[in-house]
Formats: C-alpha cells, structure tokens, sequence
C-alpha cells in the first residue's frame, strides 16, 4: 500500500508561495532524488497547471533541471479538478469521490505519493488519507501567501528532523 506523503518548502511564518523563495541547488538536488524514487504525484490544479513547466525542453536548463524535468515525466500523475478539461502526459484527471479515488490510489500502488498543493492536502487530511507531512522549513518571513496548513492544523506528532542544507530543515510529521 502507498504512502501519501504532503510535503512543501515553508517560511518560517507558514507560507509556501513559490514565488517568494526557492530550493538550493543541494535542496534542488534531494528534490530530484525524491521525484526519481516516487511512485507518482498528487496534484491540486493550481499546482498542477504550474508543474506542468517541466513537461517542455529549456535550452537553457542545467544538468540539475534536465535531471528533475526526466524524474517529473516519468512518473504518474493524478489531478483533482472539477475544472480542468485535460492533462498532459502521463496525468489522469480524478473525478467522482475523492476519497474512494484515492483510497483505491493507496491501495493499487507501492512507495510513496507526494501530494502537491495545500488546499488538495486540506482536503485529504480532513479526509484522514495523509500519513506523513514533511515541513521544508526555510529562515525567511514573506508575511502572506498560501499557508502550509489551507485549514486547522491537524493533531501532529513529530517523527523526525534533519538538515538537508545549511539553511533548510525538514520536519516530519504524522498524523497523532
């Protein structure tokens, strides 16, 4: 049975706007090596739609981002959306029960499976599918944006810490 696993680059305030801060290179790197040994990706349609930028070439991509973009293709992805009329390569849309969609997800794959987005994660944790939450928490305050948690925080029981750069610590969480 997969784990879902929901975890998002976090400033010190909660939030995870993309625009306001990004990975490392070594925090870029641990990225890549987490897309290559996933089982697939659970996408929101916002983040979906902004993921979707490494379905296309960048002549001017480094080894690193080639190196995420193949990671990025190779793996299945499942979309939630009520509005988006199609996906690309390698996406299903999941319609009807989100629930039982995801219940069957879990049950029909091995490993892990990032779920991306903090409003689809709110939905998942209410729905008590998320079995462990990775906090990538970076030393800067934007003071706005998406918070990590899109509603009540759910009961949490750290399980494990670590640097993965001079900066970044991942905090690992599960459900209490």
């Amino acid at each position: 049975m997969a784990k879902l696993v929901f975890g998002m680059n976090q400033s010190l305030d909660g939030y995870v706007d993309h625009m306001s801060f990004g990975p490392s290179p070594t925090l870029f790197r641990h990225f890549i090596k987490e897309a290559e040994q996933q089982a697939g990706s659970l996408y929101g349609r916002r983040i979906y739609e902004i993921m979707r930028y490494w379905d296309d070439e960048h002549p001017e991509w480094g080894p690193d981002e080639q190196a995420f973009a193949a990671a990025w293709r190779k793996q299945p992805k499942w979309v939630v959306s009520r509005s988006q009329p199609s996906v690309g390569p390698n996406a299903r849309l999941v319609e009807g029960d989100l629930g039982g969609a995801v219940r069957k997800l879990k049950a029909d794959h091995e490993g892990e499976i990032e779920v991306a987005g903090p409003v689809l994660a709110q939905s998942l944790t209410e729905l008590g599918l998320i079995d462990e939450y990775r906090i990538y928490l970076h030393p800067v305050v934007i003071g706005g944006g998406n918070p990590y948690f899109a509603g009540p925080r759910p009961p949490l029981r750290l399980v494990a810490h670590d640097r993965v750069d001079e900066n970044v610590v991942r905090l690992t969480y599960v459900p209490a």
